[in-house]
């Protein structure tokens, strides 16, 4: 009886480890509020992106593509055709004679369908 208690209590193991990691997918878009303000980023490159309905912004460290795209739809009412993360890194600076390191920065390329703008 003890043998069929412990095999019966691994496969109770085995099906809430699954639905854990299932739980944790949806956790992921459902749990985590999109609370920034998207800032654009605002250089000659990204003017020729605009042109092209494509749109820069400074994003925090933390955001991935999918809250980049819940960010865009709730603050400009638009959805996002495609999202693009680039990491920039910091670069050395000398200052009075030492040397430093300025942030690096993300930002992220928002691709809009056609026929869609975003006022900036």
């Amino acid at each position: 009886m003890a043998i069929l208690r412990k095999i019966k209590k691994e496969e109770t193991e085995k099906t809430e480890k699954a639905e854990k990691k299932v739980s944790k997918k949806t956790e992921i878009s459902e749990n985590k509020p999109v609370v920034s303000v998207l800032i654009p980023h605002i250089t000659e490159k990204a003017t020729f992106l605009g042109e092209k309905n494509a749109y820069v912004f400074k994003i925090e460290p933390g955001f991935n593509k999918i809250m980049v795209r819940q960010a865009v739809k709730k603050q400009y009412n638009v959805e996002p055709a495609k999202v693009r993360i680039i990491n920039i890194p910091g670069k050395m600076v000398f200052i009075r004679r030492r040397q430093a390191q300025k942030a690096g920065y993300k930002k992220a390329v928002v691709y809009l369908k056609k026929g869609d703008k975003i006022s900036l």
